[in-house]
């Protein structure tokens, strides 16, 4: 069965801009929060256990839901979806749900860009179904090309070999341009930042290297396990030469950069050396339907009840009503909470409300 878009909304939004005056353009949708990775920095073995309460199947939003709520999101404009986790390829059928939301128009009749972000296990096997149901890139986490350090992070003994079978089976079906995200934690993969750029040097993947943050699961954060962005872009520059790379969105998170020898890019993103929390456009909604207005956020706002109310019009008011009240920026405010003596600031887990 295709899910088709409901047309209940109009087609024309009002400007909706926080207090910050950033406009709403980017919806990250989480479709379930689990992960079959146990990483040491985001879902601990010791937290998320075989008896972790993850949401059953009845808790999460459906497919049509999903689709409903991106509708709205679209209308007060949105112009790109990420489908994220957990792992989104754990849930089941999700080349109809990216069919649904290929869809999608803008008010001014442009597409909305579909975009996926996968740990790449589960990608050799459903990177075609994907990209012709409609997906136009993917996102894949890689943090070691080394195998051993590779298992160690994921935790549960996951070969890198296979990850990079899903990289090569993305890129063949066509989901260009493909990008990978390492994060790097200083005693554990700050040996792999060389190794990862080597690799993916003229293969045409866009390769991003982030700088590990006290996001949700990391209860054992300490500012010393960073390695910052200009460290990183150090190593790398000291074995092949950089340029700036123009045309990138201000909003975009990373930071990019060109070989100058023509082997592509890398990017880097700082958002604990170097925040860009005034230029964040991103609304994230977790697989419960929570509304969450920061990757940081402790505070959601239910909208599967106003979803399931069946009033469109509600469903909008809410939404915008939220997002001109927003006023986050955890990032750029980081400091100044460790400065007062917080050791971390309390988060929801990123398993939920995806990256």
């Amino acid at each position: 069965m295709i899910l088709h878009a409901p047309t209940f909304l109009s087609t024309v939004a009002d400007a909706c801009v926080d207090t910050f005056q950033r406009p709403l353009k980017d919806l990250r949708l989480s479709v379930i929060d689990q992960c079959n990775f146990r990483c040491t920095y985001c879902m601990p073995k010791d937290v998320f256990t075989r008896d972790y309460p993850f949401l059953r199947a009845a808790e999460r939003l459906s497919f049509e839901e999903m689709v409903a709520l991106s509708k709205t999101f679209v209308a007060l404009g949105v112009e790109k979806i990420r489908i994220t986790g957990g792992e989104p390829l754990l849930r089941r059928d999700l080349p109809r749900l990216v069919e649904a939301l290929a869809r999608l128009e803008t008010p001014a009749g442009r597409p909305v860009e579909i975009a996926l972000t996968t740990n790449g296990t589960l990608l050799a096997a459903q990177a075609r179904a994907l990209k012709d149901a409609g997906l136009a890139r993917a996102t894949v986490s890689l943090d070691a090309l080394d195998d051993a350090v590779f298992r160690a992070m994921n935790d549960v003994g996951f070969p890198v070999s296979a990850v990079l079978d899903g990289i090569e089976a993305a890129t063949a079906a066509g989901l260009a341009p493909l990008k990978v995200n390492a994060v790097i934690k200083k005693s554990a993969n700050a040996d792999q930042v060389l190794p990862l750029a080597r690799h993916f040097r003229h293969t045409g993947v866009h390769l991003r290297f982030i700088e590990y943050m006290d996001v949700g699961g990391a209860d054992g954060w300490m500012r010393d396990e960073v390695v910052s962005a200009a460290e990183m872009r150090a190593q790398i520059a000291h074995e092949f030469a950089l340029l700036p790379r123009d045309g990138d969105r201000a909003s975009d998170t990373a930071d990019t950069f060109r070989y100058a020898d023509g082997g592509g890019d890398v990017g880097f993103i700082a958002s604990v050396s170097a925040p860009f929390c005034g230029d964040c456009t991103r609304a994230r909604v977790s697989a419960d339907g929570k509304l969450f207005l920061c990757l940081f956020g402790t505070r959601s706002l239910d909208l599967r009840a106003v979803l399931r109310s069946g009033d469109a019009g509600a469903l909008e008011r809410t939404i915008r009503t939220a997002w001109r009240a927003r006023a986050d920026r955890y990032s750029a405010d980081r400091g100044a909470l460790l400065a007062r003596g917080a050791r971390r600031y309390p988060v929801v887990r990123m398993s939920l409300v995806g990256g």
